[in-house]
C-alpha cells in the first residue's frame, strides 16, 4: 500500500502544498509493527511518471517483488529556484550556508527541515501507521543533497535516526562544514551507516579526496560504516536505484 498525502511545511513554504508518500507492506499479521525508512525526495523514488528527470528509483516494485518488512516514509523536495524568496531545494537540504557556483550564495535551511522531519513528520507517521517508533527502527535515506541531509540527520539527531544511507552525498559544497559536523557530534556506537559514490563521479582527485576524509572522520566516531565506490556509477535515479540491495543490507539487517 502506498499512501499519498498532500501536507505543507508552514516553516519553510508556508501554505504551500506537496505530497509525502507512506509505503506499508501488504500481506502481514494484523498487529505487525515495522521499522521506519524517512527519505528525501519522495517525489523521484517510486513512480517514473513523477521523478523529477522521468526516472525513479522502482522502489515501489522492488519493496513488494521483495517483500521489505519496512515503512517508508518519504517527502517531496522544494520545486522553487534558488532565486525565489523561499529558497529551493539545495536550501532546503543544506545544513550550511555555501556559495554555488550557478545560484551564488545558498542559505541553509537543513535545520529547519530536519526540525520539521523530528517534531512533525515522524510523530505523525507514529500515529497513522504501525510503526516501531524507537531510534532503534528508526532510519533515514537520500542521494545527493538527501545524503548529506541524511549525514547531517545521523550525525545531529542521533538520538533519532539509528541507521541512514547517504547515497552520492553532496559533500563537496562546505567540505569544511561537513568535516567539523562530524568531528562535533555526538554519535552513539551502533550507529549504522552506509555511504556510496559512484566511479563516474570522481572527475579528478576534489571528491575523491574529502570522501576519503569523511569516511576516515566517521570510523573515527566508531560509527559502524559500510562504503562503497560503485562501479561505473553516476549521478542518477537509475544508478542509485541499483544501489537499493546494498543500502538496504546494511541498515536492515
Amino acid at each position: 500500500m502506498l499512501d499519498k498525502l498532500t501536507i505543507t511545511i508552514p516553516q519553510l513554504t508556508g501554505d504551500e502544498e506537496r505530497f509525502a508518500y507512506v509505503y506499508v507492506p501488504d500481506n502481514y499479521e494484523e498487529g505487525t509493527l515495522f521499522p521506519v525508512l524517512y527519505m528525501f525526495d519522495g517525489q523521484n523514488l517510486f513512480y517514473d511518471e513523477e521523478a523529477s528527470f522521468g526516472k525513479s528509483w522502482g522502489m515501489l516494485d522492488f519493496f513488494e517483488t521483495n517483500d521489505i518488512p519496512v515503512i517508508i516514509a518519504a517527502v517531496e523536495c522544494n520545486h522553487h529556484s534558488e532565486k525565489d524568496a523561499c529558497g529551493g531545494r539545495l536550501s532546503e537540504y543544506s545544513p550550511f550556508d555555501f556559495t554555488d557556483r550557478h545560484w551564488k550564495d545558498i542559505k541553509g535551511r537543513g535545520k529547519i527541515t530536519m526540525d520539521w522531519f523530528v517534531n512533525e513528520f515522524k510523530p505523525y507517521v507514529d500515529d497513522n501507521y504501525p510503526t516501531l517508533p524507537q531510534r532503534e527502527y528508526t532510519f533515514i535515506a537520500g542521494s545527493s543533497m538527501g545524503g548529506l541531509m541524511t549525514l547531517y540527520a545521523v550525525c545531529c539527531y542521533n538520538d533519532t535516526f539509528s541507521r541512514g544511507a547517504a547515497l552520492s552525498p553532496s559533500i563537496g559544497f562546505s567540505p569544511k562544514d561537513v568535516r567539523e559536523m562530524i568531528k562535533n557530534a555526538d554519535i552513539a556506537d551502533d550507529t549504522v551507516l552506509y555511504m556510496d559514490y559512484g566511479q563516474d563521479e570522481f572527475h579528478g582527485h576534489y571528491i575523491r579526496k574529502i570522501f576519503s576524509e569523511v569516511t576516515e572522520l566517521l570510523l573515527y566516531k566508531n560509527v559502524l560504516l559500510e562504503t562503497r565506490i560503485v562501479p561505473h556509477g553516476n549521478h542518477s535515479e537509475s544508478s542509485w536505484e541499483k544501489q537499493i540491495p546494498f543500502f538496504l543490507n546494511t541498515i536492515l539487517y
